[in-house]
């Protein structure tokens, strides 16, 4: 509870009023100046965070990622002492102004459940005339609570029987667990692989929050549970990535994964891969999915092995190792079509005038900001409108915008920042420009990086696999709660629904009935 200081008497001499009241304009506003100051700071330092976010996915420096942490604690810091100031609780530095910026209070989830408790009036009887008081209306205000997660025992009794005749002995079979000799339930298991892999906590942390509550649950068990649950889920993984390259277009993309190098007591850089299909802004009502792959290095015949069997249009960035997918083989045609990405093309430029306040990429920016106008009239339209609505209004920016290209390299030295990313656009544009003649395809790959943003938020927690088949878990894992999230899906409820169908059924072999977009779940807690 804050504790207010006791109210300042009032002189009765009139002059003195007019000074309080002076002094107390004065000081009022010193405190909104502070108060503004700090939230320009803070949207100026979220400025900085979302450019190094966009940063982060095409440079793997490792700078970048601690810049960004810091910002986000610095940021958490700003906000809590400005919490606690509106409290009374902090003194308040004065700054220049801007303008004061206050929180929407949004409404409730309605799925929640509700408890009520009726607050009695504060009067038995009119405080003014002693009369009775009736009830002419309510208010009603709403506050969030948290019940902690609660851990529980089921205790399962399987009774002996025995025959008075012959005296046969006969007890119910062991309690359906998913995991054999192992007391962990369907809901523990998943709630110790959300905790870690969508939640990033490492096992570690995760013994700690159970030895708070009493159990002793040490991080040598926890990681065996991880990786006996990891095998049993992988047929379900393979369902996933059967569904995903049975697409005509995929999204792709890699990121880093540091992976411990036994008896060196360092890391080595492994990689995790991901392919995403998601044609809904193309109309198509085919379910999403994401698959990932780990492997421990980049070289190019890892995205070959991985797309073993599959062919059609693959949305990348410029790796080179996809290159091999886009190379006719003797008189075999190439594996893939390459479409390139317009994020790509337009961060770089963004950058650019970020630093400088370029008025050249500033233009290039606007021209692509045009393209990008087009895309969002025909999100989730069908191929053919979509198509038709590119070849009519996007075409003619495009040619505007490599004329304008052109021009601008012409102009600037060949060794400078925008030089290199004019390059980088003109010497991909065939495809860059093959979204315009297929309305199936995107015209970006953000598709796949927000795929990727799970997993870079998850390794500056767990730090590294601990192994290469750790870095196989974690693509199962991965691969079955992004695909769950891309489904609507709540990969809690899913995944526990899922274990516990596999702990009653032993011999289970049909999992394409266990995807999260066959099985049947409530909307509102989904």
């Amino acid at each position: 509870m804050v504790t207010r200081s006791a109210p300042i008497p009032l002189p009765d001499d009139v002059t003195a009023l007019q000074a309080l009241i002076a002094d107390l304009t004065v000081r009022l506003a010193e405190r909104d100046r502070a108060v503004t100051a700090r939230d320009r700071i803070i949207e100026t330092l979220k400025d900085q965070l979302a450019a190094l976010r966009r940063r982060r996915f095409g440079q793997s420096s490792e700078k970048l990622d601690r810049a960004a942490d810091q910002l986000e604690l610095q940021i958490e810091d700003l906000e809590q002492e400005q919490a606690e100031r509106d409290a009374g609780l902090a003194p308040c530095p004065a700054s220049p102004t801007a303008e004061r910026r206050h929180p929407v209070r949004k409404p409730l989830p309605a799925h929640l459940p509700r408890e009520e408790e009726e607050l009695p009036p504060p009067y038995a009887a009119c405080p003014g005339c002693g009369g009775d008081l009736r009830r002419i209306g309510e208010d009603v205000s709403e506050v969030l609570e948290v019940v902690p997660a609660r851990l529980r025992v089921r205790r399962y009794v399987r009774l002996v029987m025995a025959c008075r005749c012959c005296g046969d002995i006969s007890e119910a079979p062991p309690p359906p667990v998913p995991l054999p000799k192992s007391n962990a339930g369907a809901s523990l298991l998943t709630d110790i692989v959300l905790s870690k892999y969508d939640d990033h906590l490492p096992a570690y942390r995760q013994a700690e929050r159970f030895a708070r509550d009493g159990v002793d649950l040490p991080r040598s068990t926890l990681t065996d549970w991880l990786g006996r649950t990891a095998a049993l889920l992988k047929p379900l993984a393979t369902r996933i990535a059967e569904h995903v390259v049975r697409s005509f277009k995929l999204h792709a993309d890699d990121t880093p994964v540091p992976v411990l190098a036994p008896g060196a007591g360092k890391t080595r850089t492994g990689r995790l891969w991901v392919y995403v299909r998601d044609d809904r802004a193309s109309g198509d009502a085919t379910a999403p999915a994401v698959l990932y792959r780990y492997a421990p290095d980049r070289k190019a015949e890892r995205p070959k092995a991985h797309l073993a069997g599959w062919s059609g249009a693959l949305q990348a960035d410029g790796y080179a190792g996809f290159n091999a997918l886009y190379e006719a083989r003797g008189t075999d045609p190439p594996v893939a079509v390459e479409v390139a990405c317009w994020a790509h093309v337009r961060r770089k430029f963004f950058d650019i005038h970020h630093a400088h306040a370029s008025p050249a990429a500033a233009e290039v920016l606007e021209r692509i900001g045009s393209l990008y106008a087009v895309e969002d009239r025909v999100r989730g339209k069908p191929p053919a409108r979509r198509e038709a609505a590119r070849q009519t209004d996007a075409a003619p920016e495009i040619a505007d915008l490599r004329r304008c290209l052109e021009r601008l390299l012409g102009q600037v030295s060949g060794k400078s920042a925008l030089a290199e990313a004019i390059r980088y656009a003109l010497t991909r544009w065939a495809a860059l420009t093959r979204y315009l003649a297929d309305g199936r395809l995107e015209i970006d790959n953000n598709i796949a990086e927000r795929s990727m943003r799970t997993v870079a938020i998850g390794r500056k927690n767990w730090l590294f696999a601990g192994s290469d088949a750790g870095g196989d878990a974690a693509a199962v894992y991965y691969t079955l709660i992004e695909t769950a999230k891309a489904n609507g899906v709540n990969p809690r409820i899913w995944l526990t629904r899922v274990l516990e169908t596999i702990g009653r059924d032993r011999d289970l072999t049909d999992y394409d009935k266990l995807l999260p977009w066959v099985m049947s779940f409530d909307p509102e807690i989904c």
